[in-house]
């Protein structure tokens, strides 16, 4: 009978042994590599043949640091696209401001040079809000009683006529625009000195020459002037510009529809006439001068009363 152990149990070289053995030929290999070089074709064929294991193997690190960097791309674009944005709105904000800052100024420039040359005292005034009535065209202004204004005083810009004061307060007023439906503004027109009255409300922002002859020489771009014959509005301001000129063939009367040459709803700033002519009363020639004491005439040969008992005794 054969009582050798199975190969399963069979022990060749002690672990020791195999140790050793496999470390010296591992630094037998080192050498000879180091010192010949002999181990640069294995090394090719093994890398070679190792390649395609390697790149599937690291599959899973790429996708993971491609994930991450998408992540992380994502957000900075994100935030720079929100700083971008940001800095947009703020360039676009400053070049609004800017622009609209250049306008006033050379509004105010232009309302300086008109205050400087008006014969007519003048008051600055800004517009503070449009009055809340909707069927009405109403501002109210900055300025009031206690700066001089008065009910009737005209409201001008640098352009032309914006409208009248109708109500006083101490320190705010209100303006009516000439576009209101209940405004009329006698003018004239500077090329030929046709005179009507411009009404407002006809149309939006419009004014409306009513009941002019048909035949009446008007042409599309006259300009109107006021005329001063309501004592209100000084003569000469310019006041609106002939855009629509309708005449039929069954009336006797044309319909023109004038554009005011003021900026009526585009500033902020404008000038309040203090005009008088209107306002107060003109002596009239029938009004006797303070009576003589002595009851003889006076210097211009008028009788005077007779004298009071003081003055005779």
């Amino acid at each position: 009978m054969d009582y050798s152990p199975p190969p399963l149990f069979k022990q060749g070289m002690s672990a020791v042994a195999r140790l050793v053995f496999y470390v010296t030929i591992s630094l037998a290999l080192l050498i000879v590599d180091a010192r010949y070089s002999a181990m640069n074709v294995a090394r090719q064929v093994a890398g070679t043949v190792l390649m395609p294991i390697e790149r599937v193997v690291l599959v899973p690190r790429d996708a993971l640091r491609a994930l991450l960097d998408y992540g992380q791309s994502s957000a900075m674009l994100a935030s720079e696209n929100r700083d971008l944005r940001r800095r947009a709105v703020e360039q676009a904000d400053g070049s609004v401001r800017q622009a609209q800052l250049e306008a006033e100024n050379q509004q105010l420039r232009k309302l300086l040079e008109l205050q400087q040359q008006s014969a007519t005292p003048v008051t600055t005034a800004e517009i503070l809000y449009e009055a809340r009535d909707p069927y009405s065209q109403r501002i109210v202004i900055d300025r009031g009683s206690q700066h001089g204004l008065r009910a009737g005083f005209p409201v001008i810009d640098e352009r032309g006529v914006v409208g009248q004061v109708t109500r006083v307060t101490p320190f705010q007023s209100e303006v009516t625009l000439l576009t209101d439906k209940e405004q009329a503004i006698p003018v004239q027109v500077v090329r030929n000195g046709l005179r009507s009255v411009a009404y407002g409300g006809a149309r939006a922002g419009l004014l409306d020459l009513r009941f002019m002859a048909a035949s009446a020489d008007l042409q599309q771009g006259d300009l109107l002037v006021t005329s001063g014959l309501d004592g209100v509005y000084p003569p000469g301001l310019p006041v609106a510009k002939i855009v629509q000129i309708e005449r039929k063939a069954d009336t006797a009367f044309s319909r023109v529809y004038c554009e005011p040459v003021a900026g009526v709803r585009s500033h902020r700033q404008l000038l309040v006439l203090r005009y008088e002519s209107g306002l107060t009363a003109k002596p009239s020639e029938d009004v006797s001068p303070e009576p003589a004491k002595s009851g003889r005439p006076d210097r211009a040969g008028r009788p005077g009363r007779p004298a009071t008992k003081e003055a005779t005794q």
